[in-house]
């Protein structure tokens, strides 16, 4: 995550250059690109190192990796971030032995004051325009304004955000957006005395959601009873949602969507 700070606050210091959160934030994406920079330029080095009395078939591997590891480095150079550039799925596993900042998705947030609420679609549509891209989600924070929230009442934060038109809480807006950088998504399972959210990466199917809560039920899965949650909301229960059809049977190939309600049956 990228924060940078929009507002004026003469006891945070801004490095004698003013407040400037869209320069600040460019600054931040450069030097994740001069950090990988760095990183593949002394991978090239070793590579030359290695290469020189190596053994036909090693020699063949070094090869094939600085040849990555240069197209890498030519694509930073050009100004596209590793997480841009097209790799094959064994490129692709390499790269993510070096863990890359810029093969990661980013999330960037300007923090402003709360005499900026006003001007907070502003900042946004601007964050859209000139940041936001391919796996770089933005958004806006009011961090002092959030923290004075947080220690409210439920009822008074709730009244007093309507009031500002403040939207949702900070931490919501994280969330998701963490969610969504992610690509993760949320399933549940309910049980008599509990309920339980798991996450999947979006796009997984019912048998992988099984398995993230045991192994045994991935292996011996059978089928999964679905009902969305705002189904079962309106519905009240398992069995009313039963009756009234909106409780599916789905099997191996089902694609976990986000909010489902789950129950696996599976035999080991």
């Amino acid at each position: 995550m990228i924060a940078a700070r929009a507002f004026e606050d003469p006891s945070v210091p801004d490095g004698g250059d003013g407040v400037d959160a869209f320069r600040d934030i460019e600054t931040m994406l450069y030097e994740l690109t001069f950090a990988d920079l760095e990183i593949l330029e002394r991978r090239l080095q070793r590579i030359e190192q290695n290469t020189k009395g190596a053994r036909s078939g090693d020699r063949e591997a070094m090869l094939r990796e600085k040849a990555l590891v240069g197209r890498l480095k030519e694509g930073l150079e050009s100004g596209s971030p590793i997480r841009n550039q097209e790799l094959s799925r064994e490129e692709a596993r390499r790269v993510n032995e070096f863990q890359f900042l810029t093969a990661k998705p980013v999330i960037v947030v300007v923090n402003a004051g709360e005499d900026q609420i006003e001007e907070a679609d502003e900042i946004l549509g601007r964050l859209e325009r000139e940041v936001a891209g391919d796996d770089i989600l933005c958004s806006t924070l009011f961090g002092k304004l959030e923290m004075e929230l947080a220690q409210m009442d439920p009822e008074d934060e709730e009244e007093f955000r309507e009031s500002l038109e403040a939207g949702e809480s900070g931490l919501d807006r994280m969330v998701r957006l963490s969610y969504a950088a992610l690509d993760q998504i949320t399933f549940f399972t309910c049980g008599p005395k509990d309920v339980r959210a798991w996450t999947v990466t979006r796009g997984d199917d019912a048998v992988r959601a099984a398995g993230r809560i045991h192994t045994d039920m991935a292996r011996g899965f059978i089928r999964a009873e679905v009902v969305t949650y705002d189904d079962l909301a309106r519905c009240g229960s398992e069995n009313e949602a039963r009756k009234r059809g909106v409780l599916r049977q789905e099997g191996k190939t089902y694609t976990v969507e986000d909010g489902d309600v789950m129950h696996f049956l599976f035999n080991v």
